[in-house]
């Protein structure tokens, strides 16, 4: 099994002139710094029904039972709607053993959300549609981290989805090498502090069902309904408030080790982050750095500390 994670990506974001202009939207987080850890697999809908480059661009149609049709703005009586469909479903086999997936915003293929709609007659309608391929990849693969390209210049959804993806990539490892109930009871326990800082509620439903494990005869059950309800969990995007509790709770850990000076300032490192004034890298070191003075087996295990490689950065902002 491939090491890294393996992500699709819509051709035109690695900077493959396959728009319909001749052009690319390369994005430079991904194929500059993104790309050292994961395996990119790109994709151009579009010019894998035969479509050149230029082309024609390309529009989605709903027409009167609001079923969503695509054809091209020029030619409105050419519909392409049947060959993106025949692509899709034979591509979408193979991304069972993807861990992300980045698409290009506003396309009628690929766009993840507010793509704009046309009525029959050629009206410009409202942006709320999600193009055909990524429609039918997010109907497929419900549980897996998809992204466009705008969205992912919000720090904050970044993180979360390169966070997503590395989960999902440890738990698609974990399959491939044979499940077994110790090693899905492990991964659990590894990513208690990381739920916990995602969704305080999520993680107290998820718990007594992975505690019902042993009930269970079919085993690969049980994967599939815990990959959805984990990634579940993991797409609510981490808040500063659930950071700061599971951050608080990390701190018992060591107030029989510290003297008054090193808890002040570990609790004051945890309110400046709390209050927007440092970054969650700062508390995070700083019990990182008192775990490697103080070990404890919990702690140790937990992907909370590291849940992707630090070098990307995704923890220097203050959010």
């Amino acid at each position: 099994m491939n090491t890294q994670p393996i992500i699709g990506i819509s051709g035109c974001l690695t900077g493959s002139a396959v728009r319909f202009d001749g052009g690319h939207k390369r994005m430079g987080f991904v194929m500059d710094e993104l790309a050292q850890w994961v395996t990119f697999k790109p994709v151009c809908p579009e010019m894998s029904i035969g479509l050149p480059v230029p082309r024609p661009a390309l529009r989605l149609v709903q027409n009167s039972d609001a079923a969503l049709r695509m054809r091209f703005s020029h030619a409105p009586h050419e519909d392409v709607t049947q060959k993106m469909a025949d692509f899709t479903g034979a591509y979408l086999p193979q991304v069972s053993a993807f861990s992300g997936f980045i698409v290009c915003a506003k396309s009628p293929s690929c766009g993840m959300e507010r793509v704009r709609l046309y009525d029959e007659k050629g009206n410009r309608g409202r942006k709320e549609g999600v193009g055909l391929f990524t429609g039918a990849l997010l109907a497929r693969y419900p549980w897996l981290p998809v992204e466009e390209d705008g969205r992912l210049h919000d720090p904050l959804l970044r993180e979360n989805f390169v966070e997503r993806v590395f989960a999902l990539h440890e738990l698609n490892t974990l399959k491939a090498h044979g499940l077994t109930r110790r090693a899905l009871l492990d991964y659990h326990s590894r990513y208690k502090l990381q739920l916990l800082a995602h969704d305080q509620a999520g993680y107290r439903e998820i718990g007594p069902f992975v505690a019902s494990l042993h009930e269970w005869d079919d085993l690969d059950a049980f994967f599939v309904a815990y990959r959805e309800k984990l990634m579940a969990i993991l797409k609510k995007t981490a808040s500063r408030k659930n950071h700061t509790n599971v951050l608080m709770h990390i701190q018992g850990y060591f107030r029989e080790h510290l003297n008054s000076r090193q808890r002040g300032e570990l609790r004051d490192v945890i309110l400046h982050y709390r209050n927007g004034l440092l970054p969650i890298l700062a508390p995070i070191t700083l019990l990182k750095h008192y775990l490697a003075e103080y070990p404890d087996r919990y702690l140790l295990k937990q992907n909370y500390f590291a849940p992707y490689p630090d070098v990307l950065g995704l923890r220097l902002t203050v959010n």
